[in-house]
């Protein structure tokens, strides 16, 4: 299904100030940017709309405080040519996982649990859960050698997989999908506590439900469902008032179709029962995934990387103490776990450890940078699914070079 649009290159200077009647909004040029680079940018991005390739583009950046750029190019809903709004609604997928990591480190806050508190103390069974060992090709086992830990979990240290790759445990996870199933999260915890880990925590990265299980950790420590945690103690200090597990029936139009390419390269609507009572329900679902789980508008999100980038206070409400906002935010990978040389890992999200900007994505082509050096935030929306894409990397690249561009390097 191919979409055109009519380009509105020649309207740039005016998106970049869309919302100009916000008082926290500035042209590029004023805050350092390259316009120029700003609208080669902008072309490339509403060229994959165009061409067909995304549904729709909704970005934003802000510097130093600004509004700088705010364009929103093509449909939620291309049969409806439903425009995007500032409230559309977006499963943001895996971007749950840096909220998550903000509700550990609340609690962490408050005195009642410590990044390198063994799992086993708040769930028991992991205390038992032993590590995988090939033995001269020969499945085995050995017990934990560094005890599995908060801080695994949220590194992707942990041995915990989704069940993507090949290995013996992936293929267990990929067996049971955990994802998939009609029960709790308490329920799918202690699922995951009977497979053998893939390998001993800390020694290396894999991505995985490592995050889930620390969402069960914030119920257990909290004493409180997910998303009645997130709820009181980030969204509604912070005015998220659109960000949730579920869709409310009185909202359902402000939500993005979710689309994928099929065999031809055509967009079409992802169809899958399962993202819809996991990921679109019209109540919470049974199922509250730390790592996956919420709906969420570009602007509220904004908000919440405006309040990491101001060390955990936004407009005067306090989430998290300077230090905790500074642990997220910093690479907590050993020597040995760097991924290369420029990249390490905070708390649910990937670090340059040159320029200190803190990133993470969702599976339906979500992305997001907050860059302290700069006093910078890149947000990137679309709804494309299990189709890649590079569209915001390519976006955010433009944005580098437009920095670059004011000091003449």
């Amino acid at each position: 299904m191919k979409i055109k649009l009519i380009p509105i290159y020649f309207l740039l200077g005016i998106l970049f100030l869309n919302g100009s009647c916000q008082n926290n909004s500035a042209t590029p040029q004023s805050v350092g940017i390259s316009e120029d680079s700003l609208n080669i940018a902008t072309q490339r991005l509403h060229k994959y709309v165009d061409e067909g390739k995304l549904p729709g583009t909704y970005v934003k950046i802000i510097k130093d405080g600004k509004v700088v750029y705010d364009d929103k190019y093509g449909f939620i809903d291309i049969d409806e040519k439903k425009p995007i709004e500032e409230n559309s609604l977006y499963r943001i997928f895996s971007m749950t996982k840096p909220i998550t990591a903000v509700a550990i480190m609340s609690l962490y806050d408050q005195g009642k649990l410590d990044l390198d508190d063994e799992v086993s103390q708040y769930i028991p069974e992991f205390s038992d859960t032993p590590v995988y060992k090939e033995v001269a090709g020969v499945h085995s086992f050995e017990p934990q050698k560094n005890p599995l830990t908060i801080r695994h979990l949220l590194t992707h240290t942990s041995g915990i997989p989704y069940g993507w790759e090949t290995s013996y445990t992936d293929s267990i996870y990929n067996a049971r999908q955990h994802m998939r199933r009609d029960w709790s999260i308490e329920e799918m915890t202690k699922d995951i506590a009977t497979i053998p880990l893939k390998f001993q925590p800390g020694t290396k990265y894999n991505y995985g439900l490592g995050i889930d299980v620390a969402g069960y950790i914030v119920e257990l420590v909290s004493g409180k469902k997910l998303n009645n945690y997130f709820k009181t103690v980030i969204f509604d200090p912070l005015k998220m008032n659109d960000t949730r597990f579920y869709v409310p029936k009185g909202k359902r139009e402000q939500l993005s179709e979710l689309y994928t390419m099929d065999e031809n390269g055509e967009l079409i609507v992802v169809s899958d029962p399962n993202i819809e009572k996991n990921f679109a329900a019209p109540a919470p679902p049974k199922l509250l995934l730390g790592g996956a789980g919420l709906i969420s508008t570009l602007n509220d999100y904004e908000t919440f990387c405006r309040m990491l980038l101001n060390k955990g206070e936004l407009n005067g409400k306090r989430i998290l103490s300077e230090k905790a906002a500074e642990i997220i935010m910093t690479n907590q990978y050993p020597e040995e776990m760097k991924t290369n040389a420029q990249m390490g890992h905070g708390l649910s999200g990937m670090v340059n450890l040159e320029t200190g900007e803190y990133n993470w994505g969702g599976a339906a082509a979500t992305s997001f940078w907050i860059n302290p050096t700069d006093n910078l935030i890149v947000i990137c929306y679309t709804q494309l699914f299990s189709s890649p894409t590079s569209y915001a990397s390519e976006f955010k690249t433009t944005v580098d070079q437009a920095l670059l561009d004011r000091t003449g390097e």
